[in-house]
């Protein structure tokens, strides 16, 4: 082999090797643009469904505070349409402690000095507000069930279909130390995305009618 053919062989050997050089570094170019692109997708799809299941779950923990309210008010309009004296004390220790069988009770989702409970909302047509088995106001037993979505209806329901949800609602009322006439509501709902837990927490106080 003459100087002159070794020199060509070792020209096309140093081309073909910045030719790998430049390909490799190209794919790295390309990669890395590609990806960025589909990190910020991944990270704007994923913020997006947290804010609009965390908008949903202020929702559904706000339907706990409110129906929690209304029973408190329907317990007093069933003891004014009684009558008698001190209208509204006799309703509010009604609503407080009451058998779970009175429609307006509280008290089989209140947690005391000596019970503490919590208690699953339904909200379906036709359920009948109260606290207890089939009532608005289920207490749970163990774990509470996920929410279901039947015909753009949250419910507790299992009989009636729907596609089940992340979400968990529970309601619990609370004694406020040293207050006989304030309780503590606790609306919470909780899911779980990607193996995240989230959880929205509603705190309200109820006193009674003055």
């Amino acid at each position: 082999m003459t100087m002159k053919n070794f020199q060509f062989s070792i020209f096309n050997f140093q081309k073909k090797g910045f030719t790998l050089i430049e390909t490799m570094v190209a794919v790295a170019i390309v990669t890395l643009s590609v990806a960025g692109p589909l990190f910020t997708a991944n990270s704007a799809i994923r913020g997006a469904t947290t804010a609009r299941a965390q908008l949903t779950a202020s929702y559904l923990a706000q339907e706990g505070i409110e129906h929690v309210r209304m029973m408190r008010d329907n317990e007093f309009l069933t003891t004014y349409h009684e009558g008698g004296i001190d209208i509204s004390a006799t309703a509010w220790t009604r609503f407080l402690t009451n058998p779970v069988t009175d429609s307006s009770s509280i008290s089989g989702c209140r947690t005391t000095a000596s019970q503490s409970s919590v208690c699953m909302l339904e909200t379906y047509p036709g359920t009948i507000a109260g606290t207890g088995s089939g009532l608005t106001l289920e207490p749970c037993v163990g774990d509470c069930r996920p929410l279901r979505l039947v015909n753009g209806i949250y419910t507790q329901k299992t009989n009636i279909g729907g596609d089940i949800m992340p979400f968990v609602r529970t309601i619990q009322v609370k004694d406020v130390p040293n207050a006989t006439d304030d309780v503590q509501v606790i609306s919470t709902v909780s899911w779980s995305y990607h193996g995240i837990p989230y959880a929205v927490k509603i705190y309200d106080h109820i006193t009674p009618w003055q």
